[in-house]
C-alpha cells in the first residue's frame, strides 16, 4: 500500500518502512517538533476547580 507522508506529501510504501507513516526520519523530528512547540492540539474538555479543594 502507498501513502502519502503528513509531512512532505512524498508517496512512500506502507509496509516495511520504519518511519511509516512518514517518509523519513527528518519527517519524524519534524512532527515531533511541531508537537513540543504545541502546533498541534487535541481538543479537550474545560473541568470546573475547586479553589477550596484543590480539586477539578
Amino acid at each position: 500500500m502507498i501513502v502519502a507522508c503528513p509531512i512532505c506529501r512524498k508517496e512512500v510504501e506502507w509496509e516495511g518502512n520504519p518511519h511509516r507513516p512518514f517518509c523519513s526520519e527528518r519527517c519524524r523530528m519534524i512532527d515531533l517538533g511541531a508537537w513540543v512547540a504545541g502546533e498541534y492540539s487535541v481538543p479537550a474538555e474545560t473541568l470546573p476547580f475547586d479553589e477550596e479543594t484543590g480539586e477539578p
